[in-house]
């Protein structure tokens, strides 16, 4: 947890111990300064980086490197959150749901019409209606939208009784976290909660190469508490690196 993989003496070790990524890992340094002289904003940057990982594999795209990981980490996000306040009746916001590897899961669990979707990608959002016809949940009426940013003013106030976000924070600096954090509140009921995972860090706060970034669990409390919500850490959830932590309005 405190390692500083922003520092060149980390990536030196991390090189020596797996040089058979040293090859892709310069390839993505390489696209990523091109896409980032493109795209000054995060959202612009973040889009475009996911496009082409889409193209290439839609599954790999979200982080799971095999369909068998995918299928894996999807249920340990449903089997937590079923274990932890996701009834059938809720109303269930997805931020970040990808091509639904957790997110088919949830739509399958709740009633038709329960779940809401957004992604910055449209292309993963494609990916994910193909996953919706291979699972066959047409009838269960998930929305799934397109987003340019979190302020979630298209949707309803006090709508949602389950706002979740797997692996979303762990790509987005603080500016677009507090974004979310300053408008999420809204679209929740007073005794909903909000689950989100975070690459967390002992030491200081940083980023690679504008796609993976790491706080502080007191950074994400304190932003919290700025804006209207009690957080808790989860130390229960074991389905990969990141840390989670749940925030419920004060």
């Amino acid at each position: 947890m405190g390692r500083q993989r922003n520092r060149l003496t980390y990536q030196l070790r991390y090189a020596l111990a797996y040089p058979d990524r040293v090859v892709p890992h310069l390839r993505r340094v390489a696209r990523n300064a091109v896409v980032g002289l493109r795209n000054r904003d995060h959202v612009g940057f973040y889009r475009e980086v996911m496009r082409r990982n889409v193209a290439a594999d839609p599954d790999l795209a979200v982080g799971s490197a095999s369909r068998k990981r995918w299928l894996e980490l999807g249920q340990a996000q449903f089997d937590f959150l079923v274990a932890n306040g996701l009834e059938p009746t809720h109303r269930m916001l997805e931020i970040g749901c990808g091509n639904l590897r957790g997110g088919w899961r949830f739509i399958d669990h709740l009633e038709p019409g329960h779940y809401t979707g957004i992604d910055i990608s449209p292309d993963v959002l494609f990916s994910a209606q193909r996953t919706l016809v291979e699972f066959g949940l047409q009838d269960k009426l998930p929305r799934l939208t397109p987003v340019k940013d979190l302020t979630l003013a298209w949707l309803p106030a006090e709508h949602f009784d389950v706002v979740h976000a797997h692996s979303v924070f762990s790509h987005c600096p603080m500016d677009v976290i507090a974004e979310c954090f300053a408008h999420v509140g809204r679209v929740m009921t007073p005794k909903a909660f909000f689950d989100f995972t975070y690459n967390s860090t002992e030491g200081r706060p940083h980023q690679v190469l504008r796609e993976d970034y790491y706080y502080r669990p007191e950074q994400l409390v304190e932003l919290a508490a700025a804006h209207g919500f009690e957080a808790e850490p989860r130390p229960d959830w074991s389905g990969n690196a990141q840390a989670k932590m749940r925030l419920r309005p004060r």
